[in-house]
């Protein structure tokens, strides 16, 4: 067995995760579907992508177009069913920024009670640093017959229930520092998406996503992960809240927690600082 077959051989979940080679081998399985998750698909997607991998546009697919909420659960069934998905296909999603917008899908359709769906680990990045071929042609399905379940709360927390929870759950700030302390309300990248006041959730632990992850943009192993949190008593005996600021790095993180170290109790508030920070009254510290 080899070094990196150890290293997903010691998550909780192996399953979830599959290497590049694993996609190029079966990107032409017809119950197998590949799926690029961009935040900017003219600048990736649209530039080359995995053969046979179709498109889901963060923005405009996975968000809600007249309410700040993800897509419901009939615009879920309708979007993988473009792609020729059933019940029971293998979905594999990867994306750019080291796979936070697509960690945020995989979460987006757990919430509706997706199942066989895993990450490409190391994503986009790794796929294009191991010069594997890549494409500008559009694959075309025919329409499959995937139908979304009813939400699965357990994985999802809105404002009131973080205000109840501070005190009983921890919480896990996954941005940067700077954003942390409230230096900066905002990553560089994304100027306009902040909130009024700059800061964290009275008694999170800042843990940026990035430290989950070795250079190539993959999982570190189960054992460093374990080191990492729990070092900041973020352990599986408790009611974990991940957040960031629009909820696409706290999925990653949650999916870190749920499904690579098997904690049990992980929910992701995916209206994060842009909702907290700008509302009335609502307590942070600095």
């Amino acid at each position: 067995m080899t070094y990196n077959a150890l290293i997903f051989m010691s998550y909780a979940h192996p399953e979830v995760l599959v290497s590049t080679d694993w996609v190029w081998e079966h990107r032409n399985d017809s119950k197998t579907r590949i799926i690029e998750v961009d935040y900017d698909p003219t600048g990736n997607y649209e530039l080359g992508h995995v053969p046979r991998s179709g498109l889901i546009d963060w923005k405009k697919d996975i968000n809600d177009q007249l309410k700040r909420d993800i897509l419901s659960r009939d615009d879920a069934t309708a979007l993988l069913r473009r792609f020729g998905i059933d019940n029971d296909t293998i979905i594999v999603f990867y994306g750019d920024f080291n796979n936070w917008f697509a960690a945020f899908a995989f979460w987006a359709f757990s919430y509706y009670g997706t199942k066989n769906m895993k990450l490409m680990n190391g994503g986009r990045k790794k796929w294009l640093e191991e010069d594997k071929e890549v494409t500008k042609e559009v694959p075309k399905f025919s329409e499959g017959n995937f139908t979304a379940s009813a939400p699965d709360e357990s994985i999802r927390i809105y404002l009131n229930e973080v205000k109840s929870a501070l005190g009983s759950s921890v919480l896990v700030d996954v941005r940067s520092p700077k954003e942390f302390s409230g230096e900066i309300l905002a990553p560089p990248e994304y100027p306009t998406e902040h909130a009024q006041r700059g800061g964290h959730i009275p008694g999170a632990a800042n843990i940026p996503w990035g430290q989950a992850l070795n250079e190539d943009a993959t999982f570190k192993s189960a054992e460093e992960l374990k080191n990492i949190y729990g070092s900041k008593g973020i352990t599986a005996d408790k009611d974990v809240i991940t957040y960031c600021r629009i909820g696409e790095r706290s999925s990653h993180t949650w999916f870190v927690l749920k499904y690579l170290l098997g904690y049990p109790t992980v929910r992701n508030y995916d209206a994060s600082w842009t909702e907290w920070g700008n509302m009335l009254r609502n307590p942070i510290e600095k």
